[in-house]
C-alpha cells in the first residue's frame, strides 16, 4: 500500500525509543496511521504538532500492516500553542477527529469543515468568530458517524418554523409553543445552529450544551470519553475569557418517557 496526500496531524503518541505514531485526516482516504521514524527528533518534532498540514507518504506491505510514514511541513499552526484558547481548540478538534473517526473511511466534508475551523482559528480577531464554527464542527461530527440531531422540523408538530428547542432523549427540534410545559427538560436551540453565521456568547454555550450531550452519550464512550477532558478544558477558558461563571460543560435537562421532553 502506497498513499501520498495532504493531512492534517490529528494525533502523535511516542513509539519506542526515537520513534512516534501519527494519525492524520487526508481529503480523500480518511484518517490514516503511521510510524514516523524519528517522530521524537529536534527536527521532526515542530512537524508533528497536531493542527499542522503536511504532505504525507504511508508506505506498506499489506492493508494490515501499519504503514511508514514521511511527513513535510506545509503549513504550521505551533506559533498558536503559545495562545492558550487556540491551542486549546485545536488540541480539542484534533483529538476528536482522531479519536471518533475510524481509519481508512471517506469523511471529505469532515476534512474541510477542519481545515476551515482550523483557519479560523488561526485567522479569526476572536474567539466568538471561530466557536460558532466549532459547535458546527461537533455536529458535523454526529452527523457524519451515523448520530446527527434532526433540527429540520418539530417533533411534535412537523412544523419547520418557530424551532426553538431541541430533546435531549431523541436529539429533535420543537418549536417554542410545542415546548409548553417541557421547556426546563430541554435544551435551548440557538438560531445559529439552524443557519449558521454569527452568534453571541450565550448561544455558543447553548450550542456547546446540546452538542456535548450527545458526542459523551452516544459517540464518545469507553476508552473514547478519555478525549473528554481537552474539551472541558477548553470550555472552561472560554468560559474564563468571557467571565461567565457558569458550569464548564452544561448539565444535560432530565428525559421523560413519552412528551415532547422525552422526544
Amino acid at each position: 500500500m502506497r498513499l501520498e496526500s495532504l493531512a492534517i496531524i490529528c494525533a502523535v503518541r511516542a513509539h519506542g525509543e526515537h520513534g512516534a505514531i501519527v494519525r492524520a485526516l487526508t481529503p480523500d482516504d480518511g484518517v490514516q496511521a503511521g510510524y514516523v521514524r524519528g517522530g521524537r527528533s529536534r527536527r521532526l518534532r515542530p512537524v508533528l504538532m497536531p493542527g499542522n498540514l503536511v504532505q504525507a507518504e504511508f508506505r506498506s506491505r499489506s492493508e494490515d500492516q501499519l504503514a511508514h510514514a514521511t511527513l513535510e511541513l506545509v503549513e504550521s499552526r505551533g506559533p498558536l500553542l503559545s495562545e492558550p484558547l487556540a491551542a486549546a481548540a485545536i488540541d480539542w478538534v484534533t483529538a476528536l477527529t482522531a479519536s471518533a473517526l475510524p481509519e481508512g473511511h471517506f469523511y471529505p466534508r469532515l476534512y474541510e469543515a477542519l481545515a476551515g475551523l482550523l483557519s479560523a482559528i488561526e485567522a479569526a480577531p476572536s474567539a466568538r468568530i471561530w466557536a460558532s464554527a466549532l459547535v458546527r464542527y461537533e455536529l458535523l461530527v454526529l452527523a457524519e458517524l451515523g448520530f446527527g440531531l434532526d433540527l429540520a422540523e418539530c417533533a411534535a408538530t412537523g412544523s419547520e418554523h418557530g424551532l426553538a428547542w431541541v430533546s435531549p432523549k431523541s436529539g429533535r427540534a420543537v418549536t417554542d409553543a410545542a415546548a409548553e410545559g417541557y421547556r426546563d427538560r430541554l435544551f435551548r436551540l440557538p438560531p445559529f445552529m439552524l443557519a449558521g453565521g454569527a452568534a453571541d456568547w450565550d448561544e455558543i454555550f447553548d450550542g456547546l450544551r446540546i452538542t456535548g450531550h450527545f458526542l459523551t452519550r452516544d459517540l464518545l464512550i469507553g476508552r473514547q470519553a478519555e478525549v473528554l477532558a481537552a474539551r472541558e478544558r477548553l470550555v472552561e477558558r472560554l468560559r474564563r475569557v468571557i467571565g461567565d461563571s457558569g458550569p464548564a460543560q452544561g448539565s444535560p435537562p432530565p428525559c421523560t418517557q413519552g412528551g415532547v421532553g422525552g422526544g
